[in-house]
């Protein structure tokens, strides 16, 4: 099975939550709701979990194996981090253009 689109759905500036994700797979098959989150040792994903009646967290989907788990963390976060470097871009662009229009109503 082979990765063919990470969407970036929300990105967070603050607290441990980072941005929530999709991946697809074979242009076929689709996993939402997975997590980037920010913890000691760095970013890693959290996959999608429900609540049970006991209180404990338990994933509705995951990779079975350390390999995949791996494929998918660095194709997640390697996405995060170009949706968060074009999000920078723009806010510099904008930032760049209020400055311009400032100095341009101060002539």
């Amino acid at each position: 099975m082979e990765i063919t689109d990470v969407r970036v759905r929300k990105t967070y500036p603050d607290g441990k939550m980072r941005a929530i994700v999709s991946v697809t797979f074979d242009d076929q098959f689709v996993v939402h709701d997975i997590k980037v989150i920010e913890g000691q040792s760095g970013f890693f994903i959290a996959m999608p979990s429900r609540k049970t009646p006991d209180g404990e967290f338990k994933d509705i989907a995951h990779p079975i194996n350390m390999g995949t788990r791996r494929e998918m963390q660095e194709c997640v976060l390697r996405a995060y981090e170009k949706a968060i470097a074009e999000d920078n871009q723009k806010t510099n662009e904008e930032e760049a253009d209020v400055e311009l229009e400032v100095d341009y109503e101060e002539e």
